[in-house]
């Protein structure tokens, strides 16, 4: 199952919540991350390479832009907001069906978003990467059922 994880720069969430379910080493799932509006090779906030990096997760990363290519690619598209996925579904229509907020996918139809640590300081992103811990814990049960 190839996975993408998709957030507005893909510089924080996006890139953490990629690091921390590649670290589980699922056999047969694949996982990108992109940003609806990144800056091409931009490097993940410090923040969060530190964050990532007190945690013991090596992540390596530089941002990608969101294309069609990476949504072709993927089997299942999922988004840090309601708003993330509203623009992916309105720019590719043919994808609604796996394209679902995190939240969504994985706390029972839940609407709320993942907050956005960007600009804030190390504890906003400590937070941040807490709750993407959770929900990835998560989406690997939902994964290991299916």
């Amino acid at each position: 199952m190839n996975i993408l994880f998709v957030c507005t720069g893909n510089t924080c969430r996006s890139p953490m919540a990629e690091a921390i379910l590649k670290q589980k080493q699922l056999a047969d799932v694949n996982v990108r991350s992109a940003g609806i509006y990144a800056m091409p090779n931009a490097e993940m906030s410090a923040h969060a390479q530190q964050v990532l990096h007190e945690a013991n997760i090596a992540h390596q990363h530089l941002a990608t832009q969101l294309s069609v290519e990476e949504v072709e690619w993927a089997d299942l598209v999922l988004t840090m907001t309601t708003a993330h996925k509203d623009t992916i579904i309105a720019n590719y229509p043919h994808t609604e069906e796996k394209v679902f907020t995190l939240k969504e996918y994985t706390s029972e139809g839940s609407y709320e978003n993942v907050v956005d640590p960007y600009g804030g300081n190390k504890a906003i992103y400590e937070e941040t990467f807490a709750e993407l811990q959770e929900l990835v814990e998560r989406l690997v049960k939902i994964l290991e059922k299916n």
